[in-house]
């Protein structure tokens, strides 16, 4: 079975309640803290591009550096973007999860369930108290 990927910040919530679910699945993936070790150009473009995702949507919108490099100008290219994520990771949206079912950015956590291979082993809830799985290990149906 192809290992399970998560590029982590252990300060984000979301990125902790994602990994916390992969693990609830019973997988123990590969945790890649992309502040200290981020992806490569490549690597990055591949998971954009695996995603279906545009550059602008894989930057973190609320980091003040976003702000304060102007990078909501329309006159960035692509590739001045991935220069800035490559130079600043922290502007890189997270968490992103792939596995061989897909790739995703899993905000919110609960869109790691779409492509973890295993299903779910207990019940979990969220850091903020809102429960996703059930003792069965089935999905909570929430209210709209």
């Amino acid at each position: 079975m192809e290992p399970v990927k998560i590029f982590h910040n252990p300060k984000c919530g979301s990125s902790r309640n994602t990994l916390a679910l992969i693990r609830n699945s019973g997988v123990e993936p590969v945790v890649v803290e992309y502040l200290k070790t981020p992806p490569t150009r490549d690597e990055l473009k591949q998971l954009i591009s695996d995603m279906g995702s545009t550059v602008r949507e894989v930057l973190r919108q609320k980091e003040a550096l976003y702000k304060e490099l102007g990078l909501d100008a329309p006159h960035w290219t692509d590739e001045q973007l991935l220069d800035f994520i490559g130079e600043h990771p922290i502007l890189m949206q997270r968490p992103i999860v792939a596995t061989a079912l897909g790739t995703r950015m899993c905000r919110p956590s609960e869109a790691v369930l779409d492509i973890l291979p295993q299903p779910q082993t207990g019940a979990f809830t969220k850091e903020d108290g809102a429960r996703v799985i059930d003792e069965k290990g089935q999905r909570v149906k929430t209210a709209e």
